[in-house]
């Protein structure tokens, strides 16, 4: 029965974390959902900019302190580990609703594509941030990253095991795909409000500091591997490294 229940658990959280994805983007590009970054009357901008600025730090928070490998020992004395990653997601799906459906608009506009060429350009460039993002989780493992394999593990009877982070594709150039679809689904927009401005920027912060954070575990980690990695390989955004070659060993990964 416990074995059922970790399962349905992490399947629950895998569709929450999903859907809350599938809103964040909606969110940003003011599609299709009813409470958008856009929607709704302006307040003072002062309480406006602090709730907003209060809601990305949450978001922020939830991200860094539950990725920590501190925490995850700490939290997995009251859990099965099986489902830490579940609940991580869990935490992300509440978090990010949470952003979503109390975001305060301002709606002045930065800038905007007037014509319909440049509009749909900027939108498909923005939306093909989030489909980088979906693309890359699977480039590793979309699977255990999102909890699903653990908990399907558990229900076996199976003993986890780590999974070897093979350098293919995207990473072979970039050490944060996933990352890189983030900043261009929230910078590229045909509709650039001072509330889409302070939400691109915020979120660009939390990246640069949780990557800075998440690197220094991994050279915790993996040491002289993953600092020769980082010689070889772009953060975000590929560049060209001469005289470098990139050892095609594996590493373990705990994303």
């Amino acid at each position: 029965m416990k074995k059922l229940i970790v399962l349905f658990y992490g399947i629950v959280n895998y569709a929450l974390g999903s859907a809350a994805l599938i809103y964040l983007i909606a969110f940003v590009f003011n599609l299709f959902v009813p409470l958008t970054i856009d929607s709704g009357e302006p307040g003072n901008v002062f309480l406006t900019g602090a709730i907003n600025i209060g809601l990305m730090s949450l978001f922020g928070l939830q991200h860094s302190i539950m990725a920590r490998p501190a925490f995850k020992k700490w939290l997995s004395r009251y859990i099965p580990p099986a489902i830490e990653r579940s609940t991580f997601l869990l935490g992300t799906a509440i978090v990010t609703f949470t952003l979503c459906l109390l975001w305060q608009p301002m709606p002045g506009i930065i800038w905007q594509a007037e014509n319909v060429v440049l509009y749909n350009t900027l939108l498909a460039i923005g939306l093909s941030g989030w489909v980088l993002v979906f693309v890359s989780t699977f480039l590793i493992n979309h699977f255990d990253l999102f909890g699903l394999r653990q908990v399907w593990l558990y229900f076996r009877g199976r003993e986890y095991t780590p999974l070897s982070f093979k350098l293919s594709a995207l990473y072979k150039i970039i050490r944060h795909p996933i990352m890189t679809g983030v900043f261009i689904g929230i910078w590229f927009t045909p509709v650039m409000t001072v509330g889409h401005l302070l939400f691109a920027v915020g979120m660009s912060a939390y990246i640069l500091i949780g990557v800075y954070h998440e690197e220094k575990d991994l050279i915790a980690t993996h040491g002289s591997r993953y600092l020769s990695y980082m010689k070889v390989t772009a953060r975000f955004f590929p560049v060209s490294v001469k005289g470098k070659t990139l050892n095609k060993g594996p590493l373990t990964t705990d994303t």
